[in-house]
Protein backbone atom coordinates (compact mmCIF):
# COMPACT_ATOMS: atom_id res chain seq x y z
CA UNK A 1 0.00 0.00 0.00
CA UNK A 2 1.11 3.70 -1.31
CA UNK A 3 0.30 6.94 -0.14
CA UNK A 4 0.77 10.23 -2.05
CA UNK A 5 2.19 13.76 -1.57
CA UNK A 6 2.91 16.57 -3.85
CA UNK A 7 6.44 19.11 -3.29
CA UNK A 8 7.64 22.05 -5.52
CA UNK A 9 11.17 21.78 -5.77
CA UNK A 10 13.44 23.62 -7.95
CA UNK A 11 13.05 21.36 -11.23
CA UNK A 12 8.99 21.81 -10.79
CA UNK A 13 6.69 19.64 -9.12
CA UNK A 14 7.09 16.16 -8.10
CA UNK A 15 5.24 13.52 -6.09
CA UNK A 16 6.57 11.60 -3.23
CA UNK A 17 5.11 7.91 -2.53
CA UNK A 18 5.61 5.85 0.84
CA UNK A 19 5.45 2.52 0.36
CA UNK A 20 4.87 0.36 3.51
CA UNK A 21 5.99 -2.86 2.07
CA UNK A 22 9.54 -1.55 1.90
CA UNK A 23 9.20 1.59 4.40
CA UNK A 24 10.91 3.48 1.82
CA UNK A 25 9.92 7.22 0.01
CA UNK A 26 10.56 7.08 -3.95
CA UNK A 27 9.45 9.88 -5.85
CA UNK A 28 8.17 10.24 -9.62
CA UNK A 29 8.50 13.26 -11.34
CA UNK A 30 5.14 14.98 -12.61
CA UNK A 31 5.43 14.83 -16.28
CA UNK A 32 5.31 11.27 -15.73
CA UNK A 33 1.96 11.20 -13.81
CA UNK A 34 -1.06 11.93 -16.33
CA UNK A 35 -2.90 14.56 -14.46
CA UNK A 36 -4.93 17.25 -16.20
CA UNK A 37 -4.45 19.36 -12.93
CA UNK A 38 -0.78 19.68 -13.47
CA UNK A 39 -0.94 21.33 -17.05
CA UNK A 40 -3.68 23.47 -16.07
CA UNK A 41 -1.50 24.50 -13.09
CA UNK A 42 1.45 24.70 -15.29
CA UNK A 43 -0.61 27.09 -18.04
CA UNK A 44 -1.89 29.38 -15.02
CA UNK A 45 1.82 29.99 -13.54
CA UNK A 46 3.67 29.59 -16.72
CA UNK A 47 4.18 33.43 -17.61
CA UNK A 48 4.46 34.45 -14.38
CA UNK A 49 7.51 31.68 -13.41
CA UNK A 50 9.40 32.62 -16.36
CA UNK A 51 9.44 36.31 -15.87
CA UNK A 52 10.54 35.94 -12.20
CA UNK A 53 12.57 33.43 -12.71
CA UNK A 54 15.00 35.58 -14.97
CA UNK A 55 14.83 38.21 -12.59
CA UNK A 56 15.90 35.50 -9.49
CA UNK A 57 12.30 36.21 -7.93
CA UNK A 58 10.34 33.17 -8.30
CA UNK A 59 9.55 31.70 -5.29
CA UNK A 60 10.97 28.01 -4.61
CA UNK A 61 10.47 25.45 -1.68
CA UNK A 62 13.29 23.83 -2.29
CA UNK A 63 16.48 24.96 -4.27
CA UNK A 64 20.41 24.23 -3.71
CA UNK A 65 22.64 26.32 -2.72
CA UNK A 66 24.11 27.25 -5.94
CA UNK A 67 20.70 27.86 -7.48
CA UNK A 68 19.78 30.59 -3.96
CA UNK A 69 23.14 31.62 -4.63
CA UNK A 70 22.63 32.73 -8.57
CA UNK A 71 19.22 34.20 -7.76
CA UNK A 72 20.05 36.33 -5.18
CA UNK A 73 23.40 37.48 -7.89
CA UNK A 74 20.14 38.07 -10.31
CA UNK A 75 18.33 40.60 -7.90
CA UNK A 76 21.24 42.02 -6.95
CA UNK A 77 22.44 42.90 -10.29
CA UNK A 78 19.22 44.28 -11.62
CA UNK A 79 19.15 46.34 -8.31
CA UNK A 80 22.45 47.82 -9.17
CA UNK A 81 21.42 48.22 -12.46
CA UNK A 82 18.09 50.30 -11.98
CA UNK A 83 19.63 52.17 -9.16
CA UNK A 84 22.80 53.38 -10.89
CA UNK A 85 21.84 53.47 -14.50
CA UNK A 86 18.39 54.97 -14.35
CA UNK A 87 17.36 55.70 -10.47
CA UNK A 88 20.09 58.25 -9.52
CA UNK A 89 20.89 60.32 -12.52
CA UNK A 90 16.86 60.98 -13.22
CA UNK A 91 17.13 62.25 -9.31
CA UNK A 92 20.14 64.16 -10.03
CA UNK A 93 18.31 65.73 -13.67
CA UNK A 94 15.09 66.15 -11.68
CA UNK A 95 16.59 68.49 -9.06
CA UNK A 96 18.32 70.39 -11.91
CA UNK A 97 14.83 71.05 -13.86
CA UNK A 98 13.07 71.67 -10.43
CA UNK A 99 10.69 74.20 -11.01
CA UNK A 100 10.07 73.73 -14.57
CA UNK A 101 6.65 71.80 -14.75
CA UNK A 102 6.72 70.29 -18.03
CA UNK A 103 10.60 69.20 -17.46
CA UNK A 104 9.48 67.45 -14.33
CA UNK A 105 6.56 66.03 -15.70
CA UNK A 106 8.59 64.36 -18.35
CA UNK A 107 11.06 63.22 -15.63
CA UNK A 108 8.29 61.77 -13.18
CA UNK A 109 6.96 59.98 -15.50
CA UNK A 110 9.61 57.59 -15.48
CA UNK A 111 11.56 58.21 -11.93
CA UNK A 112 8.60 57.39 -9.87
CA UNK A 113 7.82 53.99 -11.73
CA UNK A 114 12.17 53.32 -11.42
CA UNK A 115 11.98 54.33 -7.55
CA UNK A 116 8.56 51.98 -7.39
CA UNK A 117 10.53 49.47 -9.30
CA UNK A 118 13.29 49.62 -6.71
CA UNK A 119 11.43 49.13 -3.73
CA UNK A 120 9.25 46.26 -5.35
CA UNK A 121 12.52 44.45 -6.02
CA UNK A 122 13.58 44.82 -2.39
CA UNK A 123 10.54 43.70 -0.91
CA UNK A 124 9.61 40.61 -3.03
CA UNK A 125 13.37 39.74 -2.64
CA UNK A 126 13.12 40.07 1.40
CA UNK A 127 9.67 38.43 1.62
CA UNK A 128 10.24 35.41 -1.48
CA UNK A 129 10.88 32.59 0.93
CA UNK A 130 7.42 33.18 2.75
CA UNK A 131 5.28 33.16 -0.86
CA UNK A 132 6.54 29.65 -1.36
CA UNK A 133 4.34 27.84 0.62
CA UNK A 134 1.19 29.90 -1.07
CA UNK A 135 2.23 28.46 -4.45
CA UNK A 136 2.79 25.04 -2.43
CA UNK A 137 -1.11 25.09 -1.65
CA UNK A 138 -1.58 26.61 -5.14
CA UNK A 139 -0.07 23.42 -7.15
CA UNK A 140 -2.35 21.26 -4.19
CA UNK A 141 -5.32 23.01 -5.20
CA UNK A 142 -5.12 22.33 -9.01
CA UNK A 143 -3.97 18.69 -8.40
CA UNK A 144 -6.90 18.07 -6.24
CA UNK A 145 -9.55 15.74 -7.99
CA UNK A 146 -11.53 18.72 -8.38
CA UNK A 147 -15.32 18.80 -10.00
CA UNK A 148 -15.77 19.91 -13.73
CA UNK A 149 -17.59 23.06 -12.32
CA UNK A 150 -14.58 24.15 -9.76
CA UNK A 151 -11.95 23.58 -12.17
CA UNK A 152 -14.00 26.15 -14.76
CA UNK A 153 -14.03 28.57 -11.56
CA UNK A 154 -10.53 27.87 -10.76
CA UNK A 155 -9.36 28.29 -15.22
CA UNK A 156 -11.84 31.68 -15.34
CA UNK A 157 -9.64 33.08 -11.97
CA UNK A 158 -6.33 31.88 -13.81
CA UNK A 159 -7.06 33.21 -17.17
CA UNK A 160 -7.70 37.12 -15.57
CA UNK A 161 -4.06 37.16 -13.88
CA UNK A 162 -2.76 35.50 -17.33
CA UNK A 163 -4.75 38.13 -19.46
CA UNK A 164 -3.03 40.83 -17.29
CA UNK A 165 0.25 40.31 -17.83
CA UNK A 166 -0.04 39.68 -21.86
CA UNK A 167 -1.18 43.08 -21.54
CA UNK A 168 1.41 44.16 -20.00
CA UNK A 169 4.44 42.70 -22.01
CA UNK A 170 2.08 44.25 -24.89
CA UNK A 171 2.26 47.52 -23.17
CA UNK A 172 5.89 46.62 -22.87
CA UNK A 173 6.91 46.13 -26.33
CA UNK A 174 4.97 49.61 -27.74
CA UNK A 175 6.97 51.67 -24.73
CA UNK A 176 9.95 50.06 -26.48
CA UNK A 177 9.46 51.15 -29.94
CA UNK A 178 8.31 55.07 -28.91
CA UNK A 179 11.67 55.16 -26.48
CA UNK A 180 14.30 53.43 -28.56
CA UNK A 181 13.53 52.70 -31.74
CA UNK A 182 11.74 55.99 -32.56
CA UNK A 183 14.45 57.95 -31.62
CA UNK A 184 17.31 55.73 -33.94
CA UNK A 185 15.55 58.13 -36.71
CA UNK A 186 15.43 61.53 -35.06
CA UNK A 187 11.56 60.90 -33.76
CA UNK A 188 10.73 61.22 -29.68
CA UNK A 189 8.28 61.38 -27.69
CA UNK A 190 10.31 63.17 -24.83
CA UNK A 191 9.84 66.78 -23.80
CA UNK A 192 13.38 68.42 -25.00
CA UNK A 193 15.13 71.14 -23.94
CA UNK A 194 18.75 72.63 -23.51
CA UNK A 195 19.11 72.00 -19.47
CA UNK A 196 17.60 68.02 -19.70
CA UNK A 197 18.96 67.51 -23.50
CA UNK A 198 22.24 69.65 -24.35
CA UNK A 199 23.45 67.00 -27.05
CA UNK A 200 22.08 64.13 -28.20
CA UNK A 201 18.49 62.53 -26.15
CA UNK A 202 18.98 59.64 -24.62
CA UNK A 203 15.61 57.68 -23.41
CA UNK A 204 15.37 59.16 -20.28
CA UNK A 205 16.18 62.61 -18.80
CA UNK A 206 19.25 61.63 -16.73
CA UNK A 207 22.04 63.31 -15.83
CA UNK A 208 25.56 61.69 -15.63
CA UNK A 209 28.84 62.81 -14.34
CA UNK A 210 29.94 61.82 -17.46
CA UNK A 211 29.97 63.78 -21.15
CA UNK A 212 27.42 61.56 -22.58
CA UNK A 213 27.31 63.12 -26.38
CA UNK A 214 30.85 61.45 -26.89
CA UNK A 215 31.10 58.24 -28.46
CA UNK A 216 31.31 55.79 -27.62
CA UNK A 217 29.70 57.04 -24.10
CA UNK A 218 26.48 57.76 -25.62
CA UNK A 219 25.98 54.37 -27.46
CA UNK A 220 26.69 52.64 -24.22
CA UNK A 221 24.62 54.96 -22.33
CA UNK A 222 21.48 54.24 -24.71
CA UNK A 223 22.25 50.36 -24.66
CA UNK A 224 22.25 50.26 -20.55
CA UNK A 225 19.17 52.44 -20.68
CA UNK A 226 17.49 50.18 -22.97
CA UNK A 227 18.16 46.95 -20.73
CA UNK A 228 17.65 48.22 -17.28
CA UNK A 229 14.28 49.52 -18.66
CA UNK A 230 13.39 46.37 -20.43
CA UNK A 231 14.06 44.09 -17.52
CA UNK A 232 12.48 46.36 -15.45
CA UNK A 233 9.66 46.82 -17.05
CA UNK A 234 9.29 42.72 -17.00
CA UNK A 235 9.55 42.58 -13.70
CA UNK A 236 7.43 44.76 -12.88
CA UNK A 237 4.38 43.20 -14.96
CA UNK A 238 5.65 40.25 -13.76
CA UNK A 239 5.32 41.39 -9.83
CA UNK A 240 2.17 43.20 -10.25
CA UNK A 241 0.68 39.83 -11.88
CA UNK A 242 2.66 37.81 -9.34
CA UNK A 243 0.01 39.85 -7.03
CA UNK A 244 -3.67 38.96 -8.95
CA UNK A 245 -2.62 35.38 -9.59
CA UNK A 246 -2.33 34.81 -5.93
CA UNK A 247 -5.34 36.87 -4.78
CA UNK A 248 -7.55 35.70 -7.85
CA UNK A 249 -6.60 32.33 -6.73
CA UNK A 250 -8.19 33.00 -2.90
CA UNK A 251 -10.89 34.34 -4.86
CA UNK A 252 -11.76 31.13 -7.04
CA UNK A 253 -11.41 29.02 -3.81
CA UNK A 254 -13.61 31.04 -1.85
CA UNK A 255 -16.27 30.52 -5.01
CA UNK A 256 -15.54 26.90 -4.80
CA UNK A 257 -16.17 26.43 -0.96
CA UNK A 258 -19.09 28.76 -1.40
CA UNK A 259 -20.91 26.19 -3.67
CA UNK A 260 -19.67 22.99 -1.68
CA UNK A 261 -21.51 24.89 0.97
CA UNK A 262 -24.93 25.49 -1.21
CA UNK A 263 -24.78 22.45 -2.85
CA UNK A 264 -24.46 20.54 0.63
CA UNK A 265 -27.46 22.45 1.84
CA UNK A 266 -29.31 20.90 -0.92
CA UNK A 267 -28.43 17.35 -0.28
CA UNK A 268 -27.74 17.48 3.26
CA UNK A 269 -25.08 15.04 3.62
CA UNK A 270 -22.69 14.35 7.10
CA UNK A 271 -22.99 18.06 8.23
CA UNK A 272 -19.76 17.22 10.21
CA UNK A 273 -17.37 16.38 7.79
CA UNK A 274 -18.77 19.19 5.57
CA UNK A 275 -18.43 21.81 8.61
CA UNK A 276 -14.86 20.70 9.32
CA UNK A 277 -13.94 20.86 5.14
CA UNK A 278 -15.32 24.46 5.42
CA UNK A 279 -13.60 25.42 8.33
CA UNK A 280 -10.12 24.15 7.73
CA UNK A 281 -10.48 25.62 3.95
CA UNK A 282 -11.59 29.11 5.01
CA UNK A 283 -8.78 29.27 7.74
CA UNK A 284 -6.30 28.29 5.08
CA UNK A 285 -7.15 30.97 2.83
CA UNK A 286 -7.66 33.23 5.48
CA UNK A 287 -3.82 32.44 6.76
CA UNK A 288 -2.88 32.94 2.85
CA UNK A 289 -4.27 36.44 2.59
CA UNK A 290 -2.32 37.32 5.78
CA UNK A 291 0.72 36.68 4.08
CA UNK A 292 0.11 38.39 0.56
CA UNK A 293 -0.94 41.32 2.22
CA UNK A 294 2.34 41.29 4.66
CA UNK A 295 4.18 40.93 1.36
CA UNK A 296 2.21 43.41 -1.02
CA UNK A 297 0.99 45.98 1.56
CA UNK A 298 4.11 48.24 1.33
CA UNK A 299 4.31 48.15 -2.95
CA UNK A 300 0.65 48.94 -2.51
CA UNK A 301 1.30 51.88 -0.22
CA UNK A 302 4.16 53.49 -3.13
CA UNK A 303 1.58 52.73 -6.09
CA UNK A 304 -0.91 54.75 -4.75
CA UNK A 305 1.53 57.57 -3.85
CA UNK A 306 3.07 57.19 -7.38
CA UNK A 307 -0.15 57.16 -9.24
CA UNK A 308 -1.40 60.18 -7.30
CA UNK A 309 1.21 62.61 -7.41
CA UNK A 310 2.13 61.65 -11.17
CA UNK A 311 -1.97 62.22 -12.14
CA UNK A 312 -2.06 65.43 -10.12
CA UNK A 313 1.10 66.72 -12.40
CA UNK A 314 -0.11 64.85 -15.82
CA UNK A 315 -3.79 66.28 -14.97
CA UNK A 316 -1.82 69.66 -14.54
CA UNK A 317 0.13 69.68 -17.75
CA UNK A 318 -2.97 68.60 -19.82
CA UNK A 319 -5.21 71.30 -18.14
CA UNK A 320 -2.78 74.23 -18.50
CA UNK A 321 -1.85 73.11 -22.68
CA UNK A 322 -5.86 73.26 -22.97
CA UNK A 323 -6.72 76.46 -21.40
CA UNK A 324 -3.34 78.75 -21.79
CA UNK A 325 -3.27 77.13 -25.96
CA UNK A 326 0.36 75.63 -25.72
CA UNK A 327 1.82 74.29 -29.18
CA UNK A 328 2.42 70.65 -28.00
CA UNK A 329 3.03 67.99 -30.84
CA UNK A 330 0.73 65.42 -31.27
CA UNK A 331 2.90 62.78 -30.56
CA UNK A 332 3.75 64.20 -27.15
CA UNK A 333 0.04 64.68 -26.48
CA UNK A 334 -0.62 61.05 -27.39
CA UNK A 335 1.97 60.04 -25.19
CA UNK A 336 1.21 62.27 -22.40
CA UNK A 337 -2.85 61.10 -22.74
CA UNK A 338 -1.15 57.04 -23.26
CA UNK A 339 0.67 57.50 -19.88
CA UNK A 340 -2.24 58.76 -18.75
CA UNK A 341 -4.69 56.11 -19.14
CA UNK A 342 -2.15 53.28 -18.15
CA UNK A 343 -1.65 54.43 -15.13
CA UNK A 344 -5.30 54.91 -14.68
CA UNK A 345 -6.23 51.82 -15.63
CA UNK A 346 -2.96 49.97 -13.46
CA UNK A 347 -4.42 51.86 -10.56
CA UNK A 348 -8.04 50.58 -11.52
CA UNK A 349 -7.39 47.27 -11.61
CA UNK A 350 -5.71 46.35 -8.38
CA UNK A 351 -8.63 47.90 -7.19
CA UNK A 352 -10.55 45.61 -8.48
CA UNK A 353 -8.45 42.21 -7.65
CA UNK A 354 -8.98 43.86 -3.55
CA UNK A 355 -13.01 44.35 -4.58
CA UNK A 356 -13.03 40.63 -5.79
CA UNK A 357 -11.92 39.59 -2.99
CA UNK A 358 -14.13 41.09 -0.52
CA UNK A 359 -16.88 40.15 -2.64
CA UNK A 360 -15.77 36.18 -2.76
CA UNK A 361 -15.95 36.70 1.13
CA UNK A 362 -19.32 38.12 1.22
CA UNK A 363 -20.03 35.46 -0.98
CA UNK A 364 -19.12 32.87 1.45
CA UNK A 365 -21.21 34.48 4.09
CA UNK A 366 -24.55 34.51 2.66
CA UNK A 367 -23.74 31.00 1.41
CA UNK A 368 -23.39 30.33 5.73
CA UNK A 369 -26.44 32.54 6.24
CA UNK A 370 -28.26 30.33 3.55
CA UNK A 371 -27.57 26.98 4.69
CA UNK A 372 -30.38 24.78 6.30
CA UNK A 373 -29.48 25.17 9.63
CA UNK A 374 -33.59 24.27 10.52
CA UNK A 375 -33.01 21.04 9.65
CA UNK A 376 -29.96 20.67 11.66
CA UNK A 377 -29.54 19.14 15.18
CA UNK A 378 -29.62 22.13 17.48
CA UNK A 379 -25.77 21.65 18.73
CA UNK A 380 -24.41 21.64 14.65
CA UNK A 381 -26.38 24.48 14.13
CA UNK A 382 -24.63 26.32 17.38
CA UNK A 383 -21.36 25.11 15.83
CA UNK A 384 -22.47 26.36 12.32
CA UNK A 385 -22.35 29.81 13.92
CA UNK A 386 -18.59 29.76 14.43
CA UNK A 387 -18.43 29.01 10.45
CA UNK A 388 -20.89 32.43 9.87
CA UNK A 389 -18.78 34.80 12.47
CA UNK A 390 -15.89 34.04 10.89
CA UNK A 391 -16.88 34.78 7.66
CA UNK A 392 -18.55 37.72 8.82
CA UNK A 393 -15.49 39.65 9.07
CA UNK A 394 -13.76 40.90 6.02
CA UNK A 395 -11.05 39.99 4.30
CA UNK A 396 -9.28 41.99 2.52
CA UNK A 397 -5.43 43.37 1.22
CA UNK A 398 -4.97 47.00 2.90
CA UNK A 399 -2.91 49.16 1.39
CA UNK A 400 0.57 50.20 3.74
CA UNK A 401 -2.02 48.87 6.42
CA UNK A 402 -3.97 52.23 6.39
CA UNK A 403 -6.96 51.63 4.53
CA UNK A 404 -8.18 48.09 2.01
CA UNK A 405 -8.15 48.03 -1.20
CA UNK A 406 -11.01 48.85 -2.60
CA UNK A 407 -13.05 50.75 -5.22
CA UNK A 408 -14.02 53.12 -2.74
CA UNK A 409 -10.31 53.68 -2.22
CA UNK A 410 -9.47 54.48 -5.63
CA UNK A 411 -12.25 56.70 -6.08
CA UNK A 412 -11.09 58.67 -3.32
CA UNK A 413 -7.48 58.62 -4.65
CA UNK A 414 -9.50 60.12 -7.42
CA UNK A 415 -10.96 62.89 -5.92
CA UNK A 416 -7.84 63.63 -3.82
CA UNK A 417 -5.51 64.13 -7.05
CA UNK A 418 -8.45 66.30 -8.75
CA UNK A 419 -8.24 68.55 -5.67
CA UNK A 420 -4.42 69.02 -6.14
CA UNK A 421 -4.93 69.99 -9.59
CA UNK A 422 -7.18 72.33 -8.41
CA UNK A 423 -4.27 73.69 -6.01
CA UNK A 424 -1.76 73.92 -8.53
CA UNK A 425 -3.97 75.81 -11.24
CA UNK A 426 -4.58 78.02 -8.51
CA UNK A 427 -1.41 78.20 -7.72
CA UNK A 428 -0.44 79.22 -10.99
CA UNK A 429 -2.88 81.68 -11.90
Amino acid sequence: MSRGVCAMVSGGIKIFFFTEENSTWSTLDMDVIRHSGYADFEWAIELNRYSLEFIGLWPKMEETAREKLIANIRVFLLIIMVTCVCVIPCIHSLIRVWGDLMSMTDNLQFTLPLVSMTMKLIIMWRKKAALAPILYMIAKDWLKLNSDEERKIMIRCARIPRMIIICGFVIMFGSFILLFILPCFGITVRYITNVTDPGKPLPLQTYYFYDTDTSPYFELTFAAQCVTLMVSAMGYTAIDSMFGLLVFHVCGQLENLKGRLMTSSEKNPNFDHVLADAVMDHVRLIRCVRIIENTFTLMLLGLFLYFGTLFSVYGFSLVTVITDGRHLSFLRLSSLVTVLVNIFAHMCLYCVVGECLITQCEGVYQAVCEYRWYELKPKQARNLILLMTRANKPLNVTVGNIFPLTMNSFCSLLKTSGGYISVLLARCD
